[in-house]
């Protein structure tokens, strides 16, 4: 068939005849192919809900027969170093809790991708800050996710704490700044702000410490941090 200019108009008959055969040839090819595009989206789309369903399937699996029961094996093995830290014996909790329990490191390699496991990451970064062994607590501290704001408070100060004891006193300030924005918790949060001001005030920094210590007043004057909080202010002025 020649081919027409773009604004060809047919002139007779056979012209308009020979155009209509042509719309009728392309409206069947399409008619043809349609099917075909709608059957091939349709077994795309039963594939995807099948892998979907697979992989449902698979993690209920994973859940019920061996994730809980983890759980609940790890809870059960860090109880007893969990009541020796609340003794205060750190070195105990860590190591050797006794009655055949494992210590908080032992939660740690067995149990390491439970909540259980991840709780004594916790517990040994604070256990070794009270043994004074700094650089350990902040390893532990530091590999612990926090899954609340008390423990991201803590986390955070008690990683100060680290870094303040181990000279890296920059980085103690930036976690301490940390801690006191991290929630909202009346009693800790003017504690790391109070901790956050006389660091900043030893160091020379007047302003910083003057805004640390003048949030206390502003925020949380009922503290036990906020009793004595306007000689710190005078102290920075």
């Amino acid at each position: 068939m020649a081919k027409r200019r773009k604004n060809y108009v047919p002139k007779d008959e056979a012209e308009i005849q020979e155009v209509r055969e042509t719309v009728e040839e392309t409206v069947e090819v399409y008619e043809e192919e349609k099917p075909s595009i709608k059957n091939d989206n349709r077994l795309k789309l039963l594939a995807l809900a099948g892998i979907i369903a697979l992989l449902a399937g698979i993690y209920i699996i994973y859940k019920v027969a061996f994730k809980d029961p983890k759980e609940a094996e790890a809870s059960a093995a860090i109880y007893k170093a969990e009541e020796q830290f609340a003794r205060d014996s750190f070195a105990l909790a860590l190591e050797n809790p006794g009655g055949g329990y494992d210590g908080f490191l032992d939660v740690i390699d067995n149990y390491n991708n439970t909540k259980a496991g991840n709780l004594a990451k916790y517990y040994a970064g604070i256990s070794y800050l009270n043994l004074g062994r700094y650089e350990d607590a902040i390893n532990y501290l530091e590999s612990y996710k926090a899954s609340d704001d008390l423990t991201s408070i803590t986390k955070f100060g008690a990683l100060g704490d680290a870094y303040a004891e181990n000279g890296q006193i920059d980085k103690a300030m930036s976690l301490y700044q940390k801690a006191a924005s991290a929630g909202d918790n009346e009693f800790l949060i003017p504690y790391y702000l109070k901790k956050l001001g006389m660091l900043n005030l030893q160091q020379g920094n007047t302003s910083a410490a003057l805004d640390a210590f003048n949030k206390i007043k502003e925020k949380y004057g009922d503290s036990s941090q906020g009793e004595d909080i306007d000689r710190f202010i005078a102290k920075a002025q």
